[in-house]
């Protein structure tokens, strides 16, 4: 069941020489292959976020620059007791980051406001550091990369001059240690890290849903709303770390006056159920800019159909699923 979209296999960039989306970096691949050569100031988005799944603890790790600003962040969900913990800092004109043009190459990081994420890559994998002082919060781990493991990267073009690129790279094993006031926790066994790396030039509204799940052998990544009518999805099957390319759009189904109540998400080769445990809000407020999160973590139950037709049931998988609202 091939999709109707473009699978690139050789290396490109994603913008002309004015800046303007490259018509031959349209498409998805199975690799990072593009290269974000990003031009112009104002629009322009840069991102690196972790989420990060153990049997204790969910974690959250943001670093982004806006143009204007750098929105970076700290999260950690205790899941025996609910108790979180967070902290996020918005510095001006984004100073103190820096954001590498491609994915999976070179060293992310932002530091200000009391919050420090870098990410440094190595043929191995990724090491992550994240740190909040104030917050009692210091995440030490690596990430490894294993061999003929595979991500999906899209670029989503709304026009020539408004488009995304994006790398959604899912189930990552993870080793490390977690520094909580609570005390010091061993990340390792039963633990999976999701990466989603961002560059691109945003409208200034938008809002997408995204979904993200893993479990043993098994990864489902799904996304709505901010591709509609693109012509490209960022929907993906992940069987033993080979990815298979969802084309269709994806009907969304959650009740927003109660965020935990069951989802559905549907479409061609998906029929999904998510049932969230933990709701987390993020807002802020800049005056004409503005963003609403709700991201609710839980568990997946439902099936998804591989390329070759097979029906893949992932009912367990742990993940998150997530409506944003941007004014940016």
């Amino acid at each position: 069941m091939p999709t109707h979209e473009r699978e690139i296999t050789e290396a490109v960039d994603l913008c002309l020489p004015d800046g303007r989306l490259n018509p031959d970096a349209v498409g998805w691949t199975r690799r990072p292959l593009h290269r974000a050569n990003l031009r112009g100031w104002g629009r322009a988005k840069r991102w690196e976020y972790w989420g990060i799944v153990t049997p204790r603890h969910i974690i959250g790790l943001v670093a982004s620059s806006l143009d204007y600003a750098g929105v970076h962040g700290v999260y950690v969900l205790d899941r025996k007791t609910g108790e979180e913990i967070g902290k996020d800092a918005v510095v001006p004109l984004a100073r103190g980051a820096a954001f590498p043009d491609r994915s999976g190459v070179g060293e992310a990081s932002a530091r200000g406001g009391g919050v420090a994420v870098g990410v440094r890559q190595h043929p191995g994998g990724s090491r992550v550091r994240a740190l909040a002082p104030g917050a009692g919060f210091d995440l030490d781990v690596e990430i490894p990369l294993p061999d003929g493991h595979e991500s999906l990267g899209v670029v989503i073009p709304w026009g020539p001059r408004r488009f995304q690129y994006t790398v959604k790279d899912l189930g990552r094993p993870v080793t490390g240690r977690l520094l909580l006031p609570s005390g010091e926790h061993e990340i390792g066994e039963g633990s999976f890290a999701v990466l989603d790396h961002g560059r691109g030039k945003w409208p200034y509204r938008m809002t997408w849903n995204w979904a993200a799940a893993c479990g043993p052998g098994l990864a489902l990544q799904l996304g709505g709303k901010w591709t509609d009518g693109t012509g490209m999805t960022e929907n993906a099957l992940f069987v033993d770390g080979r990815l298979h390319k969802i084309g269709e759009e994806l009907d969304w189904n959650y009740d927003r006056a109660d965020w935990t109540r069951p989802w559905t998400i549907t479409g061609g080769r998906v029929e999904a159920k998510f049932h969230p445990f933990h709701e987390k809000v993020a807002r802020t407020e800049l005056g004409i800019v503005g963003t609403e999160t709700h991201q609710c973590f839980g568990r997946f139950s439902g099936r998804a159909r591989t390329d070759d037709g097979t029906w893949i049931d992932f009912d367990g998988l742990t993940g998150w699923a997530e409506e944003a609202r941007q004014r940016w």
